[in-house]
């Protein structure tokens, strides 16, 4: 039978510089880098994994690095910003967290209620932080110390990401995508001026807001959101859900390996692509409570690859660029 998603399960961007990408998610904001794995499609290019302490679920942002697109451009079918959760009365201490590090403000204001900050990463994504009571654990610099890597200016606990908040889509037919939403389980709760909202009754990565305005067409690239993905229980669910929305004649992918969890893609009316990813992970995958590696000390440092890669690794290795996220690992000290 199939079960209402909860909320999101991760959001997927497009970047340029793999190291200005962690730079950027893993200090500035103070993510937990989770994993640092290839693109399934194109193994010669990354794809790093951010989130909370152990990645859970609904915490998970995840980029990939191409420094020799094009820069994209923000628009129809697509996504415009990615928001993550904060405490309430901590967006003083990110205003002054982002002035240190010479991040613009772009915007700031009330939305629903809630005190929104949006900054722009080193690609040109939008980004916001909402303040916000949901979300999960932080990795902050205790958890990092206890691992190992304590981060040379870690975001205090008072202040710290708890996890997604949610995403701003620009479908090019609001109607025909909240269709799709409502299907999928999400609730309409308000609207204000050309802003629809739309929300999940799970703990966590509830919201997702539809434009209803003008825009030009979505070009793919560096700056862009991808896609956003939605939890699901498991690869059976997936399954019920494959067979209905091919029989509402959406466009909707195979259900897919990703070694971390079994995923579809579905581009219902209006044109969004939604990804429906599994709590439940795959049988060949790692196991734990999340999405971040076990073994790994803080930030993730290795090269994670699915067995299947594994015959390839010196070649793939030899074809990414290094990068470090910034730390003191105490054992040196």
């Amino acid at each position: 039978m199939l079960v209402d998603t909860p909320g999101l399960h991760h959001v997927t961007g497009i970047v340029g510089d793999a190291g200005a990408a962690a730079a950027f998610y893993g200090e500035t904001l103070g993510l937990r880098l989770l994993r640092r794995t290839v693109n399934y499609e194109d193994v010669l290019q990354y794809h790093l994994y951010f989130g909370d302490a152990t990645g859970a679920p609904g915490s998970v942002f995840t980029v990939f690095p191409d420094p020799h697109a094009d820069p994209g451009r923000t628009g129809k079918p697509g996504y415009e910003a990615v928001a993550f959760a904060v405490p309430p009365d901590s967006l003083d201490y990110w205003r002054e967290r982002f002035a240190d590090r010479d991040v613009t403000v772009e915007a700031a204001g009330d939305r629903f209620g809630d005190d929104v900050l949006a900054v722009a990463d080193p690609a040109g994504t939008r980004v916001e932080l909402v303040e916000s009571d949901a979300g999960g654990d932080p990795w902050v610099g205790s958890e990092a110390e206890t691992r190992g890597r304590l981060p040379a200016d870690p975001v205090p606990e008072s202040a710290a990401i708890r996890g997604l908040h949610g995403v701003t889509a620009l479908p090019a037919d609001p109607y025909g995508t909240a269709t799709v939403l409502d299907t999928l389980g999400f609730e309409y709760e308000a609207e204000a001026g050309d802003r629809i909202r739309y929300r999940a009754q799970g703990d966590r990565a509830t919201v997702v807001d539809l434009l209803a305005r003008d825009a030009p067409y979505l070009r793919e690239g560096p700056g862009t959101l991808h896609h956003a993905a939605v939890r699901v229980p498991d690869r059976e669910a997936l399954l019920e859900w494959h067979d209905l929305f091919r029989d509402r004649g959406y466009d909707v992918s195979r259900v897919k390996d990703r070694h971390f969890f079994h995923s579809l893609y579905v581009r219902g009316p209006g044109g969004l692509l939604v990804e429906l990813a599994t709590e439940a992970p795959t049988p060949d995958g790692p196991t734990g409570p999340g999405l971040a590696d076990p073994d790994a000390v803080g930030h993730a440092r290795d090269l994670y690859l699915p067995p299947r890669f594994e015959t390839d690794r010196e070649l793939i290795e030899r074809q990414l660029p290094a990068f470090e996220v910034e730390g003191v690992d105490p054992g040196d000290r």
